[in-house]
């Protein structure tokens, strides 16, 4: 019978060097979480657990991917 993860996905957690995040994902192996100074980063539970903490804050809004596209530089008249 597996185990129940360590911590639910969407948890709010903090990390001593990474600092606060969201949990992706957690299984009987690894943690998946999105730090927000520093991305995602994907842990080993039976070393990383000890250095996480649940965290009471509110998840932080989704930032939306930016898709600003440079327009194209005027082509240069040729003589």
């Amino acid at each position: 019978m597996a185990a129940k993860p360590a911590y639910a996905a969407g948890a709010q957690v903090e990390h001593g060097k990474y600092g606060l995040g969201t949990v992706m994902s957690c299984n009987d192996e690894h943690i998946v979480i999105r730090f927000d100074d520093h991305g995602e980063k994907k842990f080993v539970c039976s070393i990383a657990l000890a250095a996480i903490k649940k965290s009471d804050r509110t998840p932080p809004p989704e930032k939306k991917a930016s898709r600003s596209r440079k327009k194209a530089a005027p082509a240069a008249a040729s003589a």
